[in-house]
């Protein structure tokens, strides 16, 4: 069974810095997509960042510049690198695993749990 899950979330003051990670675990053949998305309170998730297994990339407009993904570790493993945290970046932050490939069959997209990230001086 494949499983995406997150790490790394913590409590971080404005202007710091902070890198969140997602492991995907199980056996499958490759992973199309990535990506990051948060979700905070009363407001409706949204794409943060992801990166396509040829390595494009896209940013939300409100994190470009300051937030940066990698796969440290091939694709089992996306990194978010947060820098200049601002306070509407608190949210949970959930990682999607899209178009996983498998012996069997292609699963759609694969969501981890998520992990808090707290903004707060």
């Amino acid at each position: 069974q494949v499983q995406v899950a997150e790490s790394g979330g913590a409590l971080v003051q404005p202007g710091g810095f902070l890198t969140l990670s997602c492991v995907v675990s199980g056996t499958f053949r490759n992973i199309f997509r990535m990506g990051w998305y948060r979700q905070a309170p009363g407001k409706q998730r949204e794409l943060v960042a992801d990166m396509t297994t040829l390595g494009d990339t896209r940013y939300s407009e409100s994190v470009k510049g300051r937030f940066t993904v990698s796969r440290p570790n091939g694709e089992r493993t996306l990194s978010l690198h947060l820098n200049d945290v601002r306070l509407d970046d608190a949210a949970v932050y959930h990682c999607k695993a899209e178009g996983v490939r498998t012996a069997s069959s292609v699963i759609p997209a694969i969501w981890g749990q998520g992990t808090q990230v707290t903004v707060s001086s």
